[in-house]
C-alpha cells in the first residue's frame, strides 16, 4: 500500500471526515438537518467550529423554557458532526445572557402567551409553575426540582459533550446566564463584562452548583454570599474566565483560542476532555448541582423570598430589583439583564 497515513505530511491534522481512509469517507451528511431552526438560538458550522448564539438580544438573550432543550439540541448536533471539533457560544446584543426572564413571571404570576404551547399539562406548565409559587398556597419542593433540573441539564450538555465548549461573553453574564457560562470548557470575557450572581441576595441559588469547581472555595463565597459582580478582567485574573480581552479585540482573541483547539485532532481533544472531566466529576459536580437546585428552590419559598416575590407583583419586577440591588452600590443593572 502507497497512499497510507505516512506518505502525507501531517496527516494527523486531517479532520474525521477527510481522505480516503475515513470512517466518513463517501458519507454524505443529510442536508435537511441542516435547516433546523430554534426559538432561542442560532446554529452554524463554519470550518471545523460549531457556533451556537443566542439570539433573543431585544430581551437580553433572558433563559426562556425553549432554552435549555435547544441548547442540549445544537450540542448534540455538534457532537454528531464529525466536521466540528469545538463549539463556540456567544450572545447577540448588548450581552451574553441576563439570566432567566422572570420579569413576567414574577409580575403577572407567569401566565402563558397566547397559542398553543406545548408545556401545557407538564411540569413546566407555566399555570402549574405559578400554582407553585403561590406565596398563600403549598409549596411542592419536588415540582419545583422536576422543572429546574431540566434546565440544568440542558446547561450541562456543555460540560458533558465530547467536544470541547467555549464561552464568549461581553456586556453581561449575570445570575442564570453564569449557569451556563460555567459549564463551558473555557470562558473568554471582555475586560469589561458583568459577570455575577446577584439573586443571592434573595429568591436565588446557583442551580449549577458550579461556582466552587471554577473558583475555589473561598472567591466562590466571596462572590456568592454577597452578590457582588466581578468585570471580565477581574474574572481572568481569579481564573473563573481563561483570559480577558479588550471588547473591540474579544472577537479576534476568541477566534485564535478556538482556531487553536480546532486545530488539534478530534479524538484528542475528546480524550483529553475525558480525562479532565473525570476529576472535575469525582470532586462531585452532580451533588453539587443538586443540593443548589434543591436550595435555589428553597430560597423562592421563604419568607423573605415571598416578600420579594410580592413585592415585584405590587411595585413592578424592576422596583424590586433596585430595591434588592441599592444598598449594594450596584443597582444600576444594564436594560436587558433579567434574573
Amino acid at each position: 500500500m502507497t497512499d497510507h497515513a505516512g506518505t502525507r505530511p501531517a496527516a494527523w491534522r486531517e479532520g474525521w471526515d477527510e481522505g480516503d481512509d475515513s470512517l466518513f469517507a463517501g458519507r454524505e451528511m443529510d442536508t435537511a438537518a441542516e435547516q433546523v431552526e430554534y426559538e432561542t438560538l442560532t446554529y452554524e458550522v463554519t470550518g471545523r467550529v460549531a457556533r451556537i448564539t443566542f439570539n433573543r438580544p431585544e430581551h437580553g438573550n433572558a433563559i426562556t423554557a425553549d432554552t435549555p432543550l435547544e441548547l442540549a439540541a445544537a450540542v448534540e448536533r455538534a457532537d454528531l458532526d464529525p466536521r466540528v471539533h469545538v463549539m463556540l457560544v456567544s450572545g447577540r446584543g448588548k450581552g451574553f445572557c441576563g439570566g432567566y426572564d422572570l420579569g413576567v413571571f414574577a409580575e403577572r404570576g407567569g401566565g402563558p402567551d397566547d397559542g398553543p404551547d406545548p408545556t401545557i399539562g407538564t411540569v413546566l406548565d407555566p399555570v402549574v409553575q405559578a400554582r407553585n409559587h403561590n406565596p398563600f398556597g403549598q409549596w411542592d419542593p419536588m415540582a419545583d426540582y422536576a422543572m429546574m433540573s431540566r434546565f440544568n441539564r440542558g446547561f450541562a450538555s456543555l460540560l458533558h459533550a465530547n467536544k470541547p465548549t467555549v464561552a464568549k461573553i461581553h456586556g453581561f453574564c449575570v445570575a442564570g446566564g453564569t449557569d451556563i457560562a460555567l459549564y463551558c470548557d473555557q470562558i473568554i470575557a471582555a475586560d469589561d463584562t458583568k459577570i455575577g450572581y446577584p439573586p443571592t441576595r434573595v429568591w436565588g441559588v446557583p442551580a449549577a452548583g458550579m461556582w466552587a469547581h471554577r473558583l475555589g472555595d473561598q472567591r466562590a463565597k466571596r462572590l456568592l454570599l454577597t452578590g457582588d459582580c466581578i468585570a471580565g478582567r477581574q474574572a481572568a485574573e481569579w481564573g473563573l474566565a481563561v483570559e480577558s480581552a479588550p471588547p473591540d479585540e474579544l472577537d479576534e482573541r476568541t477566534e485564535d483560542l478556538v482556531g487553536r483547539i480546532a486545530a488539534m485532532p478530534i479524538n484528542q481533544l475528546m480524550m483529553v476532555k475525558l480525562a479532565l472531566n473525570s476529576t472535575l466529576l469525582a470532586q462531585g459536580v452532580a451533588n453539587s448541582t443538586m443540593v443548589s437546585t434543591v436550595f435555589d428552590g428553597v430560597s423562592r419559598h421563604t419568607r423573605e423570598g415571598y416578600a420579594f416575590q410580592l413585592r415585584s407583583a405590587t411595585a413592578g419586577f424592576r422596583e424590586a430589583v433596585r430595591e434588592r440591588d441599592e444598598p449594594f452600590g450596584d443597582h444600576r443593572r444594564a436594560q436587558f439583564e433579567r434574573e
